[in-house]
């Protein structure tokens, strides 16, 4: 990183750590709820462009990995909460124990998944890679015993942290803000690593890779499996965050928003999933509000017929998305 680059994330640092205060004192608290929807699907996009941006694997089911997180932990809170013991094992709400034991199943989900559909290439895997995701979210609406289709509730409340209440919005707001900040320094120190060129190598030229060495089959499993656990993570925080957990999560179509989020904010670069997330997530947020105070009741109701043609006329006006527009000097991340 340059000198602006240290600059820069240092003045966004304190933003971001201000922005609570400033919110309270505005009357606008229940933003900060938005913001923190940002971080952790923008940690659910970082890891979505591992494999598509760096890795050139285009993934339909990321939201599967996503959901087991989430449900991973509600599970085990349920469990924690009525008493009932899982596989023999007591049902938990502590954080120490459930949010890295999400992170891991979620991670081995998707090294299973890989597995399979890393054999496949082009629009086989990707319809892999889409089947495995729907199955998962048809089991998970079978399930009744953790709601079905309905859902399940975390009576319980948010996961136990130690010395920490995260039931409060702001409490909560960074504990996400430092998870995302985390995943963005270990994804920068992987992509930076031999194993994050060797995998970037592999998007150029895989049969060139195969040739010099690499066991290109690998390096593709253990970046699937690294994603699918950072979705996990984003899957955590969402099911605390709202203290609820969904099939919904796990379908197509929120797949589909994760891979929104990575194009519109630029792919194969760093800072273009954060971007891409805080701008999907802002005009959801606000396109409805602005077309209500307009009087157009339909754009308020199907606000993505405006957000379709603004997705297209960022990624045919700019290089990289967002991260285009916005850092065109070469080599910026």
């Amino acid at each position: 990183m340059t000198r602006g680059h240290l600059i820069a994330a240092a003045l966004c640092l304190i933003a971001l750590i201000a922005l609570p205060m400033v919110l309270e004192a505005t009357g606008n608290r229940y933003l900060i709820g938005t913001v923190t929807r940002v971080f952790f699907y923008a940690i659910a996009a970082m890891s979505l462009n591992l494999i598509l941006g760096f890795g050139g694997m285009i993934s339909f089911g990321h939201a599967a990995y996503f959901g087991v997180g989430a449900y991973v932990v509600g599970i085990l809170s349920f469990h924690g909460a009525e008493g009932i013991p899982i596989f023999g094992l007591p049902g938990t709400e502590n954080a120490l124990i459930a949010w890295p034991l999400a992170v891991l199943i979620s991670a081995l989900a998707a090294a299973l998944i890989g597995a399979l559909a890393l054999r496949t290439t082009g629009v086989y895997f990707i319809m892999t890679t889409l089947a495995f995701a729907q199955m998962l979210f048809f089991l998970f609406v079978s399930l009744e015993q953790y709601g079905g289709d309905d859902g399940l509730f975390m009576s319980a409340g948010r996961s136990e942290v130690p010395l920490i209440d995260i039931e409060g919005r702001t409490t909560f707001y960074f504990v996400s803000m430092i998870c995302c900040a985390l995943f963005f320094w270990f994804t920068h120190a992987l992509i930076h690593s031999p194993f994050g060129r060797v995998l970037k190598g592999i998007k150029q030229n895989e049969p060139r890779m195969r040739a010099l060495g690499a066991p290109t089959y690998t390096y593709k499993l253990v970046a699937f499996a690294i994603a699918g656990g950072g979705a996990g993570l984003a899957g955590v925080l969402s099911a605390n965050h709202t203290e609820f957990v969904s099939p919904d999560i796990l379908h197509w179509t929120k797949s589909g928003e994760l891979m929104i989020m990575v194009i519109l904010g630029g792919l194969g670069t760093l800072l273009g999933p954060i971007l891409g997330a805080a701008a999907f997530l802002i005009l959801e947020e606000f396109l409805p509000v602005i077309f209500d105070m307009l009087g157009l009741d339909l754009l308020q109701e199907h606000w993505r017929i405006v957000f379709g043609p603004l997705l297209i006329i960022v990624v045919l006006m700019t290089r990289s998305g967002l991260h285009g527009a916005l850092f065109r000097k070469r080599g910026a991340s």
